[in-house]
């Protein structure tokens, strides 16, 4: 076993196995395509066995997140909420390209916070 940088926290080095740097950790990806999440980084973010992790690709490599749980609610559940809450309709009908020029023009006049 080696100790490595912080003698607190022992980290198998070896083929397929973490180890310290610095200011992070390294992993080697295995045969199988598997890597190994540092224990200190597991408990850090309080990461769980069997936890579910949402994988996406970037430009600079992989980025790991913890997966959001869904609601439970079948999308019968959420529409029937949505119309509890939602005041109905009572004008005439309206042409869907009427609703979606509708919502464009009230995009374009929103003022933007976000830039």
């Amino acid at each position: 076993m080696w100790r490595g940088i912080c003698p607190a926290s022992p980290i198998d080095h070896g083929p397929g196995k973490t180890y310290p740097t610095g200011m992070n950790a390294k992993t080697i990806l295995s045969a199988k395509g598997q890597v190994v999440i540092p224990k200190d980084v597991r408990d850090a973010l309080g990461l769980k066995t069997g936890q579910v992790l949402d994988v996406q690709q970037t430009m600079n490599g992989v980025l790991l997140t913890v997966a959001q749980p869904k609601s439970g609610r079948t999308t019968g559940e959420i529409f029937a909420r949505l119309r509890e809450i939602a005041p109905p309709w009572a004008g005439p009908p309206v042409a869907i390209e009427e609703m979606d020029r509708a919502i464009d023009q009230m995009f374009a006049e929103r003022p933007r916070d976000d830039i």
